[in-house]
């Protein structure tokens, strides 16, 4: 099996994301990336799928554009990856307007870009999931959703009615199990 784009990808997101950490964590940044490509080949050998799970976000936490990503991967990787990459924020779209927008693209989206999305999130919502355990209800200051545990969980039941083609796959099914647990 030829692996070079996926290979190259880590490459380049771990270069993107060089020096960044997750937020709440003492870990650096490509962890998370690299736990979505992990997820998204529970469901698919396919490289340029991996490939996008390890770029998803490239163009929405770092300098990357989408045009670099078209260059060095090819047009398929860039769309996949566009799916994932959330509008500038503005002074006129609230934090919920952006997010509806995310979830319409998603619901949107082609079956290999909403098996990259699928581990994006199940990868956030783990993470969540695991640190409201450890933290209660201090988690939820973490993120900027202005309406806190409320606002984050509205968004990740939206995600799973768009990711609903996936319904079936162990990650969709993990993902609808989690939701129970972290936002009850």
């Amino acid at each position: 099996m030829d692996t070079s784009i996926l290979d190259k990808a880590i490459i380049f997101a771990a270069q993107a994301h060089q020096g960044q950490e997750r937020k709440g964590k003492n870990l650096p940044y490509i962890v998370h990336p690299m736990e979505a490509v992990a997820i998204v080949a529970t469901m698919t050998t396919d490289q340029e799928i991996l490939a996008t799970a390890a770029l998803h976000d490239t163009v929405e936490d770092s300098p990357v554009t989408i045009d670099e990503i078209r260059r060095e991967f090819g047009g398929r990787v860039a769309t996949l990856v566009a799916y994932e990459t959330n509008v500038p924020k503005s002074p006129d779209r609230t934090w919920r307007d952006i997010k509806q927008e995310a979830v319409n693209r998603l619901a949107a989206a082609p079956y290999d870009a909403q098996m990259a999305a699928m581990g994006d999130k199940l990868s956030n919502l783990r993470a969540m999931y695991y640190d409201h355990k450890a933290l209660g209800d201090k988690l939820w200051s973490r993120f900027k959703a202005p309406g806190g545990k409320t606002d984050i969980a509205w968004y990740y039941h939206a995600l799973a009615q768009a990711l609903d083609p996936l319904k079936g796959l162990p990650p969709y099914e993990e993902f609808v199990s989690l939701l129970d647990k972290t936002f009850e």
